[in-house]
């Protein structure tokens, strides 16, 4: 199985962010060059080298390219191309040399592809500028090996985009040779170094510097220099030591470029995709964690640890671990507790338990209540634990957390991984046991054959696939152990460094060797393998996407050199299929892709610590979302440009305040933010509208600290929704038979009727106000003082007025035409047209205001455009159905703080619900004699539209007799006026519409209604039969 790669669109960016720094600098072909022969001057012909042309941007001209960047990233601009901090904002100190004059910095998130972006941005600069030499710095063997794989699985997928490879080879100082191909090939060349191979006092390590017999008495160095690489450095802040600071220009370097999710000296920061972007963006796993912790109760403390709590057909049951008397002794056991149970009768009469009688089982909040006024938490274990206690409990944790994401996954053709990290082999593999079992090894064979017999005996017997891939595992052969392999085929502890920025890793190639030859293989389903036992020194060499659970079993918390952010950018990839597809459709992206996190302490305590981690690296960010900080930002739509003014940045700022979204400081708001995950934003002032999506992209570059909070929730407040007997009643089973159609659509454009649409709705809407100006004077203080200068205060505002006309015209000369084409994906042709037969007064209010002439036409252009997909989509069903499965997968990883009561006509037990409209409608059905069963539609059922995929909300079925429609879909909206709906949802609905249409034209009676309700009274007004 190969991972299948693709363009996407925030990779793009990141590219476009470097690549347009040097807008203006010619394509040049190679600097050609005679290869130094070395000793071996007896050569009957001379070499040719292929070098990189040099910048032929004046630096005043790079920096505003630079700026203008910046100014579209809502970055801070750069003073200048030598001007260095560190990660705080204070100036680097003199000493600091970064390596070259140009120096480039992209931030990107751990996980979200930033190899792929440099690769990609290789083969722009190629294609743009000619520089066609590269050398990728790395700090660890581990990414150096991972780059390299990299740059294999990527060939082909960039060859069919660019129609070129790149000659790519990881340097060793044994195979000088590939330094003459390097230098004397005119193609795409990338040398992959580690700095050890450079900055290190070994003798191997100075070979680069040395004159070498071996190579005909020249300086590796030297010849590397000759070609004037753009260097790319992986992980920066892991090479800022002063032997690698020293080496750097020593290769002689046309530029560098930075790339990290952690950037601790910031040069000319140019793109920035941070953990909250990734996460806001879906672009990398959410996380849940499972915390594990110790607490004593009262009394004496009696062993107790709550595992989970499951919702059953009746009242919520607890899984719970306690202590019970056995003929062969003590034994610590796993038990389901109800209301009521007494432990010390469980027990079989251990005094310790007296007195625990469960009174109370909340699923909302996993907790169990006993009657002597002790509360255990989930995840928490009391009385006397060890640590191998809390290294079972995590092995169980972990072997449960993979369970569930598989019966979810499996369905839709996704193998889940589960990835331990150890700290020593002999957990895992032991040589001087008979059968060779580590501790670890055998604990994982023994609960996980528990589990999977727990899990068979609850499955349903229709899930037949799922039953027979579990039971056709062995438990031998479904773990698998990754370590380093001695000269005997032995699994050994491997030689990690013992300090620096490599403290604690493996440096030996080999050790990664199988581990990254594995890595697709691993996603295949025919490889039994789910579940991986590697070594914390082999970390960095984890990256395999399908990995969804994560637990590390460390017997030695104080020798943990690692991050939690660390821990975890292990598996924060978005996980592929077993076609090798991502699996990041926007409307099931953080359904499916869910890294689970076993940690040894508790929930709040790993949770606490990783947010404080990703907030320090967010200290760029602003604090205020206010006029000050708006003022001069750029907000680009297409290929339109607004610079936000003072007073733009004011009228946005005086928006914010009065929609609630700012607090009295200027922090953002829980308004904000919910308004914001919900696509309910209030109307932005007119001016702004037309960059509705750049303006909240804008504020979102504000911290917020809620946007952190949500990328973390508690691993195990999912539970299990169970389908119940309303889900095989005839009147559902009928209704889904109903509506359970695939179709696809296609638009035929009257591009005539188009263009005439258009050109009235120009005539009748479009109003372009005239230029306006501000004219501010001001004179210098009588009283000038040199800190006056310094902060800005010498000169002293005086009046200010207002104009418009034609002083305020630009001198920018405007493509009317293509801006407006670019904006609304139409063809110059039918723009043209557009604008040809609106009048010429009408055309002639393009000299008032340009840009803003461009924006609105090209608004109203769309909408009229959209409003005729609407007219002229059609739908036409096809056979395929979906599978039911598509409910079962429903079942499990709900979040019960969303539950509603139990319920009694619903499909499944529970009805999990996002807001207050949507609650109060549920118990209007589930209490209405017309109701017969209904369903909250799973989120794999999908409609496809022309402006993306569209779930709809309810499937209901009525009782005959007085309803004029007995089946109906329904989509339930709030009816505030702050809560209208977003032309996109809008369109949707419309699209919608058609395809029940469609769905229904081909059922001969009771067909499918579907409509948008804001409440249950509205819904019965629409399916009663009236007259």
């Amino acid at each position: 199985m190969k991972i299948k790669f693709k363009s996407q669109p925030y990779q793009t960016d990141a590219v476009d962010a470097v690549v347009d720094c040097f807008e203006g600098q010619p394509r040049q072909d190679v600097l050609k060059y005679t290869i130094d022969p070395g000793a071996d001057r007896q050569a009957k012909m001379e070499v040719e080298g292929f070098g990189n042309a040099p910048v032929r941007l004046p630096e005043d001209v790079l920096l505003e390219n630079i700026r203008k960047v910046q100014r579209g990233a809502m970055l801070p601009p750069s003073d200048s191309l030598t001007h260095h901090t560190d990660d705080k904002g204070k100036t680097k100190p003199a000493s600091y040399k970064p390596g070259a004059q140009i120096n480039l910095d992209v931030e990107m998130e751990t996980g979200t592809g930033k190899t792929y972006v440099y690769i990609k941005t290789m083969f722009e600069m190629h294609k743009r500028y000619g520089w066609s030499k590269f050398i990728i710095m790395v700090p660890s063997v581990a990414i150096r090996e991972g780059v390299a794989k990299s740059i294999q699985m990527t060939a082909e997928h960039f060859q069919q985009e660019y129609g070129k490879k790149v000659r790519a080879f990881v340097y060793n100082s044994k195979r000088l040779h590939e330094l003459e191909s390097f230098s004397s090939d005119a193609g795409i060349n990338v040398m992959v170094i580690n700095v050890q191979a450079f900055n290190a006092s070994g003798a191997d390590n100075r070979r680069i510097y040395d004159e070498l017999d071996d190579f005909q008495s020249r300086k590796p160095i030297d010849v590397i220099a000759k070609n004037r690489p753009i260097l790319i450095l992986d992980e920066p802040q892991k090479m800022e030591g002063p032997a690698t600071q020293k080496s750097l220009p020593l290769f002689n370097p046309l530029f560098i470029m930075r790339y990290s999710a952690t950037h601790r000296t910031v040069h000319n920061k140019v793109h920035r995709l941070d953990a909250v972007d990734a996460f806001n963006r879906k672009l990398v796993k959410k996380i849940k964690v499972r915390g594990v912790e110790t607490k004593g109760l009262s009394g004496t403390n009696p062993y107790l640890f709550l595992h989970r709590i499951e919702t059953s057909s009746a009242a919520p049951v607890a899984w719970v671990d306690i202590e019970v008397k056995m003929q062969s002794g003590i034994k610590r056991v796993a038990r389901k507790l109800e209301q009521g149970r007494n432990l010390f009768d469980l027990s079989k009469g251990l005094e310790v338990y007296k007195d625990f009688v469960v009174s109370n089982i909340d699923a909302r909040d996993d907790t169990v209540h006993f009657t002597n006024g002790d509360v255990l938490h989930a995840g928490e274990a009391s009385g006397d634990v060890t640590e191998r206690d809390i290294r079972r409990i995590q092995i169980r944790e972990t072997i449960s957390a993979h369970l569930e994401r598989e019966q979810v996954l499996f369905a839709r053709g996704i193998k889940v991984l589960s990835l331990f990290f150890i700290d020593e082999v002999v957990k895992y593999r032991d040589y001087d046991q008979p059968d060779e079992q580590g501790e670890y090894a055998r604990v994982f064979e023994e609960e996980y054959a528990q589990a999977v017999d727990e899990l068979l005996a609850e499955l349903p017997l229709e899930n037949v696939e799922y039953r027979n891939y579990l039971a056709g595992i062995e438990v031998g052969k479904t773990h698998r152990g990754y370590f380093s392999i001695d000269k005997k085929g032995r699994m050994t502890d491997p030689k990690a460094a013992a300090r620096g920025e490599l403290a604690g890793q493996s440096t030996e190639p080999s050790d990664y060797d199988l581990i990254l030859k594995d890595k697709e293989r691993l996603l295949s389903f025919e490889e039994p393998t789910r579940f991986i036992f590697s070594h914390s020194a082999l970390r960095e060499g984890w990256d395999n996407p399908n990995v969804f659970v994560m637990c590390m079993l460390k017997h030695n918390e104080s020798q943990n050199t690692i991050s939690r952010r660390q821990e975890v950018g292990r598996g924060l990839r978005i996980a592929v299929n077993r076609n090798g597809e991502r699996m990041d459709h926007p409307v099931t992206v953080h359904d499916i892709n869910v890294l689970t996190v076993v940690a040894s302490e508790s929930y709040k305590g790993f949770v606490t610590a990783l947010q404080k981690e990703i907030v320090e690296n967010l200290s760029a960010r602003p604090k205020q979302a206010d006029a000050e900080y708006f003022d001069g930002k750029t907000l680009k739509t297409g290929d339109l440009e607004l610079v936000l003014d003072k007073s733009l940045a004011k009228k946005l700022e005086r928006f914010l305040i009065k929609s609630d979204y700012v607090d009295e400081d200027g922090h953002i708001t829980a308004a904000y933010h919910e308004a914001r995950k919900s696509e309910q934003l209030e109307e932005l002032p007119e001016e702004l509208e037309a960059h509705r999506d750049a303006v909240f992209a804008l504020i979102d570059s504000v911290f917020n600290g809620r946007a952190i909070d949500d990328m973390f929730s508690d691993g195990r407040t999912p539970k299990r929704n169970r389908l119940n007997q309303n889900f095989q009643r005839k009147e559902f089973q009928e209704l889904w038979r109903r509506i359970n159609r695939k179709a696809v659509y296609q638009v035929e454009f009257d591009s005539v009727a188009l263009v005439k649409s258009c050109i009235n709705r120009l005539e009748s809407e479009l109003q372009v106000a005239p230029l306006q100006y501000l004219v501010t004077e001001g004179a210098l203080s009588d009283d000038v003082t040199d800190e006056n200068l310094r902060d800005g205060s010498a000169f002293v505002q005086g009046k200010i007025r207002s104009e418009s006309g034609k002083s305020a015209h630009s001198r920018v000369s405007y493509d009317v035409i293509g801006s407006i084409a670019q904006n609304t994906d139409l063809t110059r042709k039918t723009v043209g047209e557009i604008l040809a037969g609106i009048q010429p007064v009408k055309f002639g209010e393009f000299a008032k205001n340009p840009e803003q002439f461009i924006a609105d036409a090209s608004h109203l252009i769309q909408e009229q455009k959209a409003t005729a997909i609407i007219e002229k989509l059609t739908y036409d069903a096809v056979e395929e159905r979906y599978d039911s499965e598509l409910f079962t997968a429903g079942e499990t990883g709900n979040d019960f703080k969303k539950a509603t009561e139990k319920l009694k006509n619903h499909v499944y037990d529970y009805a999990i619900v996002d807001s207050k409209v949507e609650r109060d409608f549920v118990r209007d059905l589930d209490t209405s004699a017309e109701v017969v069963v209904y369903s909250k539609l799973p989120l794999g059922f999908l409609i496809p539209t022309p402006v993306g995929d569209y779930n709809p909300d309810w499937a209901i079925a009525f009782k005959e007799g007085g309803i004029k429609h007995l089946y109906f879909v329904a989509e339930t909206k709030s009816d505030l006026p702050s809560m209208k709906m977003r032309e996109l949802e809008q369109t949707k609905i419309k699209c919608a519409r058609k395809f029940f249409d469609e769905i229904g034209r081909r059922i001969n009676d009771n067909s499918v209604k579907y409509d948008v309700v804001t409440s249950y009274s509205e819904l019965m007004t629409l399916v009663k039969n009236v007259g």
